[in-house]
């Protein structure tokens, strides 16, 4: 009778620790990550009163069964439902990371590392990402300063707020491309000022510039030559930057050489020529240039309307301008005259020699001057057959209008802007690629480009300012990328995970904590990347518990009942005892 009393109360006490079990587990119905724990039972020892006999072939008896009295209930286990994957919740927030799989977040307190699967975290006061609810670190690995690749270690903080890592530093340009089509029919690349393209790069400071190149036309029979000069460098305030090298130091862009244009230059209609002081009058007879005061550089015989002296620098302007060149002075000085074509080669000159009373390109033969052509010619025009200009020769296929070369070599794509030999020495030179460009109709316009970098996915080379960190992302290898606002990113680091063998070995910690055990299997120091075997993190998502209310209720019922029934065993051996005791009265 005393041993039914002691079954029924370690019936009690086993189904008070199943509902221990249950209502931690409803509590817990909200709590991040959560992992469900449910009960199973097992009998106490049994007493044996008779011990089991086998059968006796010479009595011809059979064999009788042990009779055994059990003594009540136990607990066998208290299993962790550790590998059930709890639903998302959403949050919007960033350092919030959800686990798909059977991975754990490593965190450290210090002094320990633990796992987690509460990927609730945020960036403390140091830089460091942490746990929000406990405030230990998140290990990871870190980045190899040399490769800039992932350097898979044994674990440790993930400071991804430091001081390097809120800047991303400038670098200068160092190559680029052209892209788009000249159209021969485009009547920017046709006329005297050509077709203007900016290329934008960075120096090694960061500063922006802008180089304008310019397109125009040779006179070949197919109009598939073009001349590519620099014309000026601006920096971000619109001020022309000196492109003056220095000593010993390569050409800037290009090289001195001419480019077919065949042209009539006129002298403008009422502007003439005074044979006896070499001064050009225009329509209202004032004298706007004198070839006294330029070939001298001293002005001082032409005067403004006020008095003043005119600039050397405005009297060719003003020759310029009676040409029919007004704004494009320098091309009006380059153009070439063909002083004699029986020699070989022709003996040349430019406008520019003319002026000044130069020697043509034999070194010997005088060039004739400007207002020599009045008498000749009556209108004083003459014909040029070309013009002097530094740059490059960018020729396109006849046949197809694809690229074809630079400066008649077939092999080179690229021309080179030679910055390294200008200003304070924080430019680099630049290789720009010119293959992307084709000579092909457009209906008369011209899409042609220049972007910094090249043409490919990295847009390598392409130089940048200096960023600042505008924001942090973290991938689904857990690899956590800063962004600048100069469209650079960064690899910070990558949070670790943890695998076991055996997580359901894991020993339950407070702060939704895990230690590893012996029968967990220990933890390598140094983790593994959670893609390895398919698993994955999702960012702005937290991982629920993973209970189930309908089942807890269940067992509740079942627990109730089986708490009751025990309840019952020990009433009604009470009552038993109570009637032995009631023999005797």
């Amino acid at each position: 009778m005393m041993r039914s009393l002691f079954s029924g109360v370690s019936g009690l006490k086993t189904h008070q620790t199943r509902m221990d079990v249950i209502g931690h587990n409803i509590a817990n119905v909200n709590t991040v990550a959560y992992k469900s724990s449910s009960m199973t039972f097992a009998s106490l020892m049994s007493q044996t009163t008779q011990k089991a006999s086998g059968a006796n072939s010479s009595t011809g008896t059979g064999g009788v069964n042990p009779r055994q009295i059990g003594l009540g209930v136990k607990t066998s286990a208290i299993n962790v439902n550790i590998t059930g994957q709890g639903a998302s919740q959403s949050t919007g927030n960033p350092f919030d990371i959800m686990i798909t799989g059977q991975n754990f977040f490593v965190v450290n307190n210090g002094t320990e590392n633990y796992f987690t699967r509460d990927g609730s975290f945020y960036v403390d006061g140091a830089g460091n990402l942490a746990m929000t609810s406990t405030g230990y670190n998140v290990m990871g690995w870190q980045v190899d300063e040399e490769t800039g690749a992932i350097k898979k270690d044994t674990v440790s903080a993930l400071r991804i707020m430091n001081t390097a890592n809120m800047t991303y530093p400038p670098e200068a340009t160092t190559l680029g491309y052209m892209s788009g089509i000249i159209d021969k029919l485009d009547t920017d690349v046709t006329s005297a000022n050509g077709r203007v393209v900016n290329f934008k790069f960075y120096d090694s400071l960061g500063y922006s510039y802008t180089a304008k190149f310019v397109f125009k036309q040779s006179d070949s029979d197919a109009k598939n030559v073009y001349s590519l000069e620099l014309d000026k460098i601006i920096d971000a305030d619109g001020k022309e930057i000196d492109l003056t090298t220095a000593p010993g130091a390569a050409a800037l862009f290009g090289s001195s050489q001419m480019q077919e244009l065949a042209d009539t230059v006129k002298l403008g209609k009422d502007y003439a020529w005074d044979a006896a002081t070499g001064q050009l009058e225009d329509p209202d007879t004032n004298a706007v240039a004198s070839l006294t005061d330029i070939r001298n550089n001293t002005p001082g015989t032409i005067k403004d309307k006020d008095g003043n002296d005119v600039s050397v620098e405005q009297q060719l302007d003003n020759l310029a301008k009676a040409y029919g060149y007004e704004g494009a002075t320098d091309e009006f000085l380059n153009l070439v005259y063909e002083v004699d074509a029986t020699t070989d080669p022709a003996v040349t000159c430019t406008v520019k020699n003319m002026i000044y009373g130069e020697k043509c390109s034999d070194g010997t033969t005088q060039a004739p001057t400007l207002d020599s052509f009045t008498a000749n010619n009556g209108d004083g025009s003459f014909d040029t057959i070309g013009r002097m200009f530094t740059g490059v020769t960018v020729t396109y296929d006849a046949s197809n209008g694809k690229f074809q070369q630079v400066d008649g070599s077939g092999s080179n794509t690229t021309v080179k802007l030679n910055l390294s030999g200008i200003g304070n020495g924080n430019f680099e030179d630049i290789t720009i690629d010119m293959s992307g460009t084709s000579n092909v109709d457009n209906k008369g316009t011209s899409t042609i480009g220049a972007t910094n970098g090249a043409d490919d996915e990295f847009n390598s080379g392409s130089g940048r300012r200096n960023g600042a960190m505008i924001g942090v992302s973290i991938q689904q290898n857990g690899m956590i990328y800063a962004s600048y606002d100069n469209g650079m990113t960064k690899l910070l680091g990558q949070i670790a995970t943890a695998k076991f063998a055996n997580a359901s070995g894991l020993e339950k910690l407070a702060d939704n904590l895990y230690s590893a055990t012996l029968n967990s299997g220990l933890f390598d120091g140094i983790g593994v990347d959670i893609t390895a075997d398919g698993d994955y993190m999702s960012t702005g998502q937290l991982e629920m518990s993973n209970v189930d209310l309908s089942s807890e209720f269940t067992e509740m019922i079942t627990t109730q009942r089986g708490f009751q029934a025990n309840s019952r065993i020990i009433t009604v051996s009470d009552t038993l005892l109570e009637e032995l005791t009631n023999l005797k009265r």
